[in-house]
């Protein structure tokens, strides 16, 4: 099954800039259609976009757990090289409990 896609928090900004560009940076009369709700809207878009991308990123937290294994004290011989285990485990909310 194919995961859904999100805009993410490249098209957040780039909707915030072309709406910006929209109010602030045009005078241009189209008759029926004015840019500068245009631009206020495609901003108030972008802005709901970035704040959503970031909650969802962070409810996506992972954990890293380091073990290090040695040789124990006391022995005569010398100690291997420590082995560096990393387990990543991801944390998820559960969305169905909001």
């Amino acid at each position: 099954m194919k995961e859904a896609t999100t805009v993410g928090i490249g098209g957040s900004i780039f909707l915030i800039a072309v709406g910006a560009i929209f109010a602030f940076a045009l005078d241009v009369n189209v008759g029926w259609l004015d840019l500068d709700v245009v631009g206020w809207v495609l901003m108030l878009a972008g802005v709901v976009g970035l704040i959503l991308t970031t909650w969802w990123w962070q409810s996506r937290r992972r954990t890293t757990v380091v073990r290090e294994t040695r040789a124990p004290y006391g022995t005569t011989a010398p100690p291997p090289p420590a082995a560096r285990v990393e387990e990543y485990h991801e944390v998820r909310r559960d969305d169905r409990a909001y």
